[in-house]
């Protein structure tokens, strides 16, 4: 056989030998790849809500009133007959109510703050103002700021829908009281006190009307 011939028969087998390597190589996968995961039909779904969860805890209610108190019960029902209902609503709306109430009585007129004021709470107001009038004596007051308010007791007649909630409240306020010479009977006009009150505010839950009404102070 010819040398030429030879090389040729050589070549050609090398050939063949790459053209299946290179078919065997393109016919299979390789380097990393991700292995396939099935989920299991019973898996549970991500967002699965677990009876009892932390999702169900009332912290509108849990961050004023200690869970299993009298307190917590009452605010619970309260919410149960008005949805709507908030308690961390209820105390900022009391903290206004207290500083419009209060300094509204240190100056002797009642009259922007009287629907929030039950009866017998808005007599006994008045009749210290009346007194003070007839003393011929005013008030100078200034009032700085509600530093504290917190929960005190909450209570909720079932029968009659009616809802009672004290506040403990802690203002600060520079007020005194003058006779009718201008001179200092009771306070300090230059000295900051503080005022420490529990208010007991109270609605019938469930009616139209949204204003609590001060029914006793202590």
């Amino acid at each position: 056989m010819s040398n030429p011939l030879l090389q040729l028969l050589v070549l050609a087998g090398i050939a063949i030998f790459l053209i299946l390597r290179l078919r065997n190589v393109l016919g299979t996968r390789d380097g990393f790849e991700p292995p396939k995961v099935e989920t299991p039909s019973s898996a549970p779904a991500r967002f699965e809500v677990i009876e009892g969860s932390a999702d169900q805890v009332d912290h509108d209610i849990q961050d004023h009133a200690e869970d299993g108190t009298p307190a917590a019960a009452a605010l619970a029902a309260m919410k149960q007959v008005e949805p709507s209902f908030g308690v961390r609503d209820f105390l900022s709306g009391s903290r206004q109510a207290y500083e419009m109430i209060l300094m509204a009585f240190e100056r002797g007129d009642l009259s922007d703050v009287r629907a929030f004021l039950s009866e017998p709470v808005a007599q006994a107001f008045q009749s210290v103002i009346d007194q003070r009038t007839a003393q011929g004596q005013t008030v100078q007051a200034q009032y700085l700021g509600t530093r504290d308010t917190a929960l005190a007791a909450a209570e909720f007649d079932h029968a009659t829908g009616i809802a009672e909630i004290s506040v403990r409240f802690v203002g600060e306020l520079i007020a005194a009281t003058m006779d009718a010479d201008g001179n200092v009977v009771e306070g300090d006009p230059k000295v900051a006190r503080k005022q420490k009150d529990v208010w007991t505010f109270a609605r019938h839950m469930g009616e139209d009307d949204p204003n609590w009404q001060l029914v006793a102070t202590g």
